[in-house]
C-alpha cells in the first residue's frame, strides 16, 4: 500500500527531471546565496548591474534568471546583516550553479525579525524575543509544529502528552501565569491568531498544521514584546511564519520520510511465575484455583512496532510577476498501541504579489487539512498493567465475549475486574474525522504621496468541522450489561478576524533618529456549535438521553492598540505600547482592560569606547516593563445569571406530562481580567565576529486577580464553590543562551548551542481574607474516590504534592500506615499532610550540536529537566497485596515490581514514598545526512538523504516508563516510542 502511495511522487520526480534537463540547455544563470556556515539566505537581493535587473532568493536561498547572453556579468548580492558581494560571473548553459557566500557584517544591522504587527531589526529589539529558523529545527518524524523547537529556546518548555499519533503538547513560556485559567501561549500563524481550546476528533489541534510548511518560529516572552496582543498574551506569544513563493525560477521540492517506531520502555511488572509464587504463598485455596497456566506479557500483547510514512511536495514559482508556493503533504502514522492511527492530508497556497511599483503588497495564505484518526482506547494501557499474566489472551469459546478471556461472575463479566486489554482495543471502534482550514489576505499599501506611511489590512478565518463516533459491540465485556455502546459527536468552529493598522516608519538623518509608529484596530469573533446526541446501545436503545440538540457559545473581542519605537544615533531605542481590549466574557462594567508596556535598549557596542574593539561584535542592554491580561479559560457568560437543565432524574410531573427542572448556577457578576505585570532585564553579547554570541535575561512576573475557586456559604442553593477573582502568584527566572562556532573552515563547521532556564514560581495569595491554611486541591489520582495529590497553597509552588511523610524501618523499607505526626497532636489526620516538591522543574537545559564536513553533516539535540518530581500513581494504585489477591472480587491482578519493596497490604495513596525525583537527560534525536548533489545528468535536480534516531536515550533515577510527565502524575502513560527514520529530499 505504501509503495502505491509513493508511485505518483516517483512519476512526478522523473517527469520533472526530464523537464529540468530540457530547460538546462537554455542560457540560464542559477545560484544559491548562503552565509559562511552554508545556511541558505532567504530574501537576499541579487542585482545584475549590466541589465539593471534585481531579484530575491527564495525559501531555499536559490535564484534563477533565464534568457541571458553567455559571457561575463557584473553581479551584486546584498542582505541586511551581511557585507555586500560585488563580483563578475560567467553565464554558461546553467549546468554549474553558482554558490555565493555572504560574510556576516556585525556593523550592519542584523536580520529583521517578526514582531506583533510588523517587523523590527534584531539589534533594535527592546523586548525578550527568540527566533528559530528551519535550519535549526528538530529533525526526524515530526507530526506537530511545536515539536520542531523542543529544547531550542530558553524559557520555553514543550512536553508531549505521550506517543499517540499527533499527540498534544503542553507548551509553557516562562511557566505560565495562571492557576485555573489557561496557561497556553497565543499562537499566530502568518498573522492569523488561533483560538485556544481543542477540536473534537483530533488529539492535537496544532497537528492540523503541516510542519513541513513552516519557515520560522518567533517567541515573544516578556510583556514589552507581548503587550501589543493585550488580553491574550500573559502566557507569551508564538508567531509562526510559513514558507512563501519564489520571484526567481521554479523550484520543486519532494521529500519523503519513512519511520519505524518501537516501544522504548515498558512498566516493570511481576512475571507470571512471580504472581503464581506469591498467590501460592499467600492466597487461599479458592484464590490458588484461579491461577492460570499461561505466561502472558500483556504489554507485549497491546504494543507493537509502528510504521509511518510522511510525504510532501511543494512548488515555489511565479506566474507573471506573482510569486506563489503550493504544497501537498500526506502522512499515515501508526501508533505503538495497536489499532492507533492518524492519516493527515494537508494542502497550502501562498501568494505574494506586489503592485504599483511595490507600493502595494498582497499576501494570501490558505491552508486546508483533512485528518482521519482511529483512536485506540488508552484504558488498555492500565488494564495491561493490572491484568493477571497467568491467564491467556483467548478462550476456545468464540461466542464468549468475542473469544477473549475475561473474569466471569455469574455468567457475566466481573464488574470489579479489569477487562482483557486486547479486547478493549479490538472490540471498540473510535473514529474521528476533522477538516480544518485557516487563511487570510493581508494588504500592505505604502502611500504614494508619503511612502513612509503604510496601511495594513488583515482579514482571516479559522474554521473546523469535526465529527466522530464510537462503537462497542454487545459481545464486548466492556459494556456487556448495557448491550454495547454507541456514541457520536459533531462540532463546528468558526473564528473570524479583522485587523487594520497604520504604520509610519521614518528615518530622520538630521537628528540621527528613526521613528516607527503603529496604530490599529482588531475585531475577533469566536463561534462554536456543538451537537448533542443520545448515548445508545448497539441496537439503538437509549442509555443516556440529552435535553438540548446543540450548544452554540460564542464570544467577541474588540481591540485598539498603538506602538511607538524611537531610536537615536543607532545607540538608544525607546519603545512603548498600549492596547485596550473589550471582551464579551465580562460585564459592561469590567469589559475593558488596558495593557501598557515600555522598553529601553542601549546598544553599547556603538559607543565610542567600544566601537573600535573588534573582539566585541555586539553588546546591548535591554530593560522592559509591561502588563498583559488573561481571558482564556473563562466561560463565555460566567458574569450572567444562568441555569442548568436537570437530567432524567430531575423531572416534575404536571398532569400526564413530565418536565425537566432548571437549577441556578453560581456566578460572579463582577468577574474580571487576570492581569500579569512583567519586568525584564537582558544583555545580548557577541564576540569574535559573532563566533560566540548569546543573551542573558532576568524576569519577574506578578499575576493578580487570579481566577480561583473558593467555598461559599452552605445553604445558598448553589454548589459549594465559586469561580472568582482572588489570589496572586509570582514567577522569577533567569535565562541564558549561548552559541559557539569553534570550527569554521572551507570544508567543515561545528556549531554548538546551549540554553539554560531557572524558574521559581510561588502562590502569594488565594483568599479575600488572611487565611494561611487555605488551599485549592487538585491533581486527582486513581486508586480511590475523590483523592487529590496536589494543591495550590500560599508560599508554595503551584501544583505541589500534598502528602503524608512516610516513616521507614532500619532497613530503609517504608512502614505501612506509619507517618510522621507533623503537628504533634498525637493523631495522624489530614492536617499532618504537608506540601512536598513540585512537578515544575527548576532548571531547563537544552543543548544542540551540528557538524558538517563537505557533503556530510550530523546533528543532535539534548534536553534536561532538573529538580522536577513525579507522583507514581501506577505503583501506588496497583502495589498492594489486596490488589494482587482481590479476595472480595475473586480476581488476581498484577503489580509493579516496586510492590516487592513495600509489601503493602493496602494502598498508601497519600504517602510521599510515591513522589519520585524525575530529573532527566534526554537525547531527542541523532541525525546524519549526506548531500548527494546533482544526480541526473544535465539536470538541476539535487538529492540528499538522511537517517535519524529519535528518543535515543533517557538518563533518570525515575523507574517508571518516562520521567517527563506534564502534570506530574504518572498513570497509564502512553509511552513515547524510539523511532528510526530514513528521509530523502529532492530539489528541482
Amino acid at each position: 500500500m505504501n509503495k502505491q502511495l509513493l508511485r505518483p511522487f516517483w512519476a512526478l520526480n522523473m517527469l520533472l527531471g526530464v523537464s529540468a534537463s530540457a530547460f538546462a540547455q537554455q542560457a540560464t544563470l542559477q545560484g544559491r546565496v548562503m552565509d559562511q556556515k552554508g545556511n541558505s539566505l532567504v530574501g537576499a537581493t541579487v542585482r545584475f548591474e549590466d541589465i539593471q535587473k534585481s531579484l530575491s532568493t527564495n525559501a531555499n536561498g536559490d535564484f534563477s534568471l533565464d534568457r541571458l547572453q553567455t559571457g561575463k556579468l557584473h553581479l551584486k548580492v546584498s542582505m541586511v546583516g551581511y557585507a555586500s558581494l560585488d563580483t563578475l560571473i560567467q553565464v554558461n548553459d546553467g549546468r554549474n550553479p553558482l554558490n555565493l557566500y555572504l560574510k556576516s557584517n556585525t556593523s550592519a544591522l542584523e536580520e529583521v525579525v517578526v514582531i506583533g504587527y510588523g517587523t523590527q531589526k534584531k539589534s533594535d529589539l527592546t523586548g525578550s524575543i527568540s527566533t528559530v529558523t528551519s535550519k535549526d529545527f528538530q529533525k526526524g518524524q515530526i507530526s506537530s509544529p511545536e515539536q520542531l523547537i523542543m529544547g531550542k529556546v530558553p524559557g520555553v518548555q514543550i512536553t508531549t502528552s505521550g506517543g499517540q499519533p499527533g499527540a498534544g503538547s503542553t507548551i509553557r513560556i516562562r511557566t505560565g501565569a495562571s492557576l485555573n485559567a489557561s496557561n497556553d501561549p497565543l499562537i499566530v500563524v502568518d498573522g492569523i491568531p488561533l483560538a485556544g481550546g481543542g477540536i473534537s476528533g483530533v488529539a492535537n489541534p496544532l497537528s492540523m498544521i503541516n510542519p513541513n510548511d513552516i519557515e520560522t518560529f518567533t517567541i515573544l516572552k516578556d510583556a514589552n514584546a507581548t503587550a501589543i496582543y493585550g488580553s491574550r498574551a500573559s502566557n507569551g506569544v508564538i508567531m509562526i511564519t510559513t514558507k512563501k513563493g519564489s520571484r526567481a525560477g521554479t523550484q520543486v521540492n519532494f521529500s519523503t520520510q519513512n519511520s519505524l517506531a518501537t516501544v522504548a520502555k515498558k512498566v516493570d511488572l511481576l512475571s507470571a511465575d512471580q504472581i503464581r509464587d506469591y498467590v501460592n504463598a499467600n492466597g487461599t485455596d479458592a484464590m490458588k484455583k484461579l491461577l492460570g497456566t499461561a505466561n502472558t506479557d500483556w504489554q507485549d500483547v497491546i504494543y507493537g512496532n509502528a510504521f509511518t510514512t510522511d510525504n510532501n511536495i511543494n512548488i515555489a514559482s511565479k506566474v507573471a510577476k506573482m510569486p506563489y508556493r503550493v504544497s501537498v503533504g500526506y502522512m499515515n502514522q501508526n501508533g505503538v498501541l495497536k489499532n492507533d492511527n492518524m492519516k493527515r492530508t494537508a494542502t497550502s497556497l501562498a501568494l505574494t504579489p506586489n503592485f504599483f511599483d511595490n507600493h502595494l503588497k498582497l499576501e494570501v495564505n490558505a491552508r486546508a487539512t483533512w485528518s482521519k484518526s482511529k483512536f485506540a482506547t488508552q484504558d488498555a494501557i492500565g488494564s495491561a498493567i493490572q491484568f493477571d499474566p497467568t491467564q491467556p489472551v483467548y478462550v476456545d469459546d468464540k461466542n464468549s465475549f468475542g473469544g477473549y478471556y475475561e473474569w466471569i461472575q455469574g455468567g457475566k463479566p466481573n464488574p470489579n475486574s479489569p477487562r482483557n486489554p486486547l479486547a478493549l482495543l479490538e472490540l471498540r471502534k473510535d473514529i474521528g474525522d476533522v477538516f480544518r482550514s485557516t487563511g487570510n489576505a493581508k494588504l500592505d499599501y505604502s502611500m504614494h504621496f508619503l511612502p513612509e506611511l503604510h496601511a495594513n489590512l488583515n482579514v482571516s478565518y479559522d474554521l473546523a468541522r469535526a465529527k466522530g463516533n464510537t462503537l462497542t459491540p454487545a459481545i464486548a465485556a466492556r459494556n456487556f450489561n448495557e448491550g454495547g455502546e454507541r456514541t457520536q459527536y459533531k462540532s463546528d468552529i468558526n473564528n473570524k478576524v479583522l485587523e487594520f493598522y497604520l504604520k509610519y516608519d521614518k528615518e530622520l538623518p538630521a537628528i540621527k533618529s528613526n521613528i516607527d509608529a503603529t496604530l490599529g484596530y482588531g475585531y475577533y469573533k469566536n463561534s462554536t456549535k456543538s451537537y448533542n446526541f443520545d448515548r445508545t446501545s448497539e441496537a439503538g436503545d437509549i442509555l443516556t438521553s440529552v435535553n438540548l440538540p446543540f450548544d452554540k457559545p460564542e464570544n467577541l473581542l474588540i481591540s485598539y492598540y498603538g506602538r511607538m519605537i524611537y531610536s537615536y544615533d543607532n545607540r538608544y531605542v525607546l519603545s512603548g505600547t498600549l492596547r485596550a481590549d473589550g471582551s464579551s466574557r465580562f460585564s459592561p462594567d469590567n469589559r475593558w482592560g488596558y495593557f501598557p508596556s515600555v522598553g529601553f535598549t542601549w546598544r553599547a557596542k556603538n559607543e565610542g569606547f567600544l566601537k573600535d574593539h573588534n573582539a566585541i561584535s555586539d553588546l546591548k542592554l535591554r530593560l522592559s516593563y509591561g502588563k498583559t491580561g488573561q481571558q482564556d479559560g473563562i466561560a463565555n457568560y460566567s458574569y450572567m445569571p444562568n441555569y442548568t437543565i436537570g437530567g432524567d432524574q430531575s423531572m416534575y410531573r404536571f398532569g400526564n406530562e413530565y418536565y425537566y427542572l432548571y437549577s441556578p448556577v453560581v456566578y460572579d457578576g463582577d468577574i474580571r481580567w487576570e492581569s500579569t505585570t512583567t519586568y525584564n532585564a537582558g544583555i545580548d553579547f557577541g564576540f569574535n565576529d559573532n563566533r560566540i554570541y548569546g543573551s542573558v535575561d532576568y524576569y519577574s512576573k506578578k499575576t493578580k486577580d487570579l481566577l480561583s475557586t473558593i467555598p461559599i456559604a452552605v445553604g445558598s442553593n448553589f454548589s459549594n464553590f465559586l469561580l472568582t477573582n482572588v489570589g496572586n502568584m509570582e514567577n522569577q527566572g533567569l535565562e541564558f543562551n549561548l552559541h559557539v562556532l569553534p570550527v569554521k573552515t572551507e570544508n567543515s563547521t561545528l556549531d554548538l548551542g546551549i540554553n539554560l532556564t531557572y524558574n521559581r514560581s510561588k502562590v502569594t495569595n488565594l483568599t479575600l481574607s488572611d487565611d494561611p491554611n487555605f488551599m485549592i486541591e487538585t491533581g486527582g489520582i486513581r486508586g480511590g474516590t475523590g483523592n487529590n495529590i496536589q494543591a495550590h497553597m500560599v508560599g508554595f509552588t503551584p501544583y505541589s504534592f500534598r502528602v503524608y511523610q512516610q516513616v521507614y524501618d532500619d532497613a530503609g523499607k517504608p512502614v505501612e500506615g506509619l507517618y510522621v505526626d507533623r503537628n504533634g497532636d498525637g493523631v495522624i489526620s489530614d492536617s499532618d499532610r504537608y506540601m512536598y516538591k513540585s512537578p515544575l522543574p527548576k532548571y531547563l537545559i537544552g543543548f544542540s550540536a551540528a557538524y558538517s564536513y563537505k557533503k556530510w553533516s550530523a546533528s543532535t539535540t539534548l534536553r534536561a529537566n532538573l529538580d522536577n518530581y513525579v507522583y507514581d500513581n501506577v505503583s501506588s494504585n496497583f502495589g498492594s497485596s489486596y490488589n494482587v489477591i482481590d479476595q472480595a472480587s475473586l480476581v488476581i491482578n498484577n503489580a509493579p515490581v516496586d510492590f516487592l519493596n513495600t509489601n503493602f497490604k493496602e494502598k498508601q495513596l497519600l504517602s510521599d514514598y510515591y513522589v519520585k525525583n524525575a530529573s532527566f537527560l534526554k537525547m531527542d534525536n541523532l541525525n546524519v545526512a549526506y548531500q548527494v548533489g546533482h544526480f541526473i545528468r544535465n539536470s538541476k535536480a539535487t538529492l540528499s538523504i538522511s537517517a535519524t534516531v529519535q528518543n535515543v536515550f533517557t538518563i533518570s533515577k525515575y523507574k517508571g516508563v518516562d520521567p517527563e510527565i506534564s502534570n506530574g502524575i504518572d498513570d497509564r502513560f502512553y509511552p513515547r516510542p524510539r523511532t528510526y527514520v530514513l528521509g530523502v529530499n529532492v530539489n528541482f
